[in-house]
């Protein structure tokens, strides 16, 4: 009986020509790999690894730096702005979740509903995105201004006293949710309104005629479809509220009575205002930590959908 031998199967090389071709590609494709590496090493990795080092040294930038071990962190503690600095950071990030969460997921429902002038709408909406943050911080500055401001004019246009929205400690700090939720609004509407786009029709259709209006559609089929979405949504607006920086240094320079003191401005001010660096480096890193402690969240909630 004759033993059948598989035969081993033939390498083909591809042509000179052709391998030339696939190297470049690779090669192009290296290179631009690196570009990337080489950027975010420069601008994101050796910050990083500098602030960790800056926090346990004294230094002034001109002598030599000297080593104080955990010093920065317990003059840091010791300041009456710390525990304000958090609390305030802490409110901030409430507010903003409870104002600038919500806002552009019902804008988001909005107009995945709306027939009509839907590009036009979006636009207006992303608009605010486009300007330069200071020009849109600046513009609010005009609006909040306790004589000729646009809000007061408003407020007296209905025969309602003028508020003093920056300079009140009661009202200063929703003052600057308003601000940063203007301005970040448009681009939490689009990718709601992307994630709203993608749910199947006949979902919605079967809610209909089961006689459910818009709210229960909402709530039976939006909720339910984008809860992946909203759940990342809400862990990277935590991470990006922690960081609020511009609106205090810019409207209230952390004002009044510390009612608007954030943890970053608060690492500015020991930074670039008193000339302690190791104080700002430790508060940096203690900010730091908190945001890589979100951050492997939402990396474990990204890992647990797509497993």
């Amino acid at each position: 009986m004759a033993v059948l031998t598989a035969k081993p199967p033939v390498r083909r090389s591809l042509p000179q020509g052709a391998a030339r071709r696939a190297v470049g590609r690779n090669l192009t494709a290296y290179g631009f790999l690196c570009g990337a590496l080489i950027c975010f090493a420069f601008f994101s990795w050796y910050p990083m690894i500098r602030e960790i080092i800056l926090s346990f040294q004294s230094t002034n930038f001109v002598d030599p730096a000297q080593w104080v071990g955990f010093d920065n962190f317990r003059t840091v503690f010791a300041d009456s702005a710390f525990r304000s600095a958090w609390l305030n950071t802490a409110a901030f990030s409430g507010l903003a979740l409870v104002v600038g969460y919500a806002v552009p997921f019902v804008l988001a429902v909005v107009l995945n509903e709306l027939r009509h002038a839907k590009a036009y709408l979006r636009f207006v909406v992303y608009l605010p995105v486009m300007l330069p943050p200071a020009v849109g911080v600046l513009l609010f500055k005009w609006f909040y201004d306790p004589g000729a401001g646009l809000f007061n004019q408003i407020l007296d246009g209905f025969g309602i006293p003028p508020l003093s929205w920056l300079d009140s400690t009661s009202t200063a700090l929703i003052s600057l949710v308003i601000v940063s939720t203007w301005m970040n609004l448009g681009t939490g509407t689009l990718i709601y309104l992307a994630a709203l786009q993608s749910i199947p029709g006949e979902l919605y259709e079967s809610a209909e005629l089961d006689g459910a209006g818009l709210f229960r559609r909402v709530w039976h089929v939006t909720v339910p479809q984008t809860k992946l979405i909203l759940l990342v949504m809400l862990l990277l607006q935590v991470v990006a509220t922690m960081q609020v920086f511009i609106e205090p240094y810019l409207l209230t320079g952390g004002g009044p009575e510390n009612a608007t003191v954030t943890v970053a401005y608060l690492m500015y001010q020991y930074a670039f205002n008193f000339g302690d660096f190791g104080g700002g480096g430790a508060l940096g890193l203690m900010l730091m930590v908190v945001l890589m402690v979100f951050s492997a969240i939402y990396l474990r909630v990204s890992r647990d959908n797509q497993s």
